[in-house]
């Protein structure tokens, strides 16, 4: 049996399924003075990787511009035992032309929506949307992940977390 760190990793198809499970997701830039630059953002999954559109005047993409490192947080749960997480440190790939950046949108609109179709008007608001945004993809370097339930034992056990 595992213990520690490797108890509680998740296993690829366990962090494909969290990730495709869950839509917010924190990221980091490094601001000009070096200081982490956090935001919360809707994503979606492309090709396997977090991808996500933004406005292209905002601090995070002046960041990434001057430097592409970028680390994303997204997670769950609300007792120790519940936790679960996925961190990714990578570079981010700027999409910049405005097909897909429409296309990168209206998948990041409709999962916002509970996965309904938008419908005529939500396709105006997109591609309005696309001409001021940045697409970004966010190319894995480090994946690390947590899954809490593992730890925990049966139903009412009170097993606590071991050193």
């Amino acid at each position: 049996m595992a213990s520690g760190r490797n108890a509680v990793t998740m296993s690829d198809g366990e962090i494909e399924q969290f990730l495709t499970d869950n839509m917010k997701v924190q990221i980091a830039t490094i601001g000009p003075d070096g200081t982490p630059h956090l935001t919360t953002l809707f994503y979606v999954l492309e090709d396997g990787m977090v991808a996500f559109w933004t406005y292209g005047r905002s601090q995070k993409v002046v960041n990434l511009r001057r430097d592409p490192r970028i680390t994303c947080l997204i997670e769950d749960g609300e007792d120790y035992f519940e936790l679960r997480g996925v961190t990714i440190q990578g570079k981010a790939r700027l999409v910049e032309e405005y097909d897909d950046i429409r296309a990168l949108g209206a998948r990041v609109a409709k999962r916002m929506a509970g996965d309904v179709d938008l419908g005529e008007f939500g396709d105006e608001i997109v591609e309005k949307q696309a001409r001021k945004r940045v697409g970004i993809v966010v190319e894995p370097i480090k994946v690390a992940s947590w899954d809490h339930h593992k730890m925990a034992g049966p139903p009412g056990s009170n097993k606590t977390e071991e050193a």
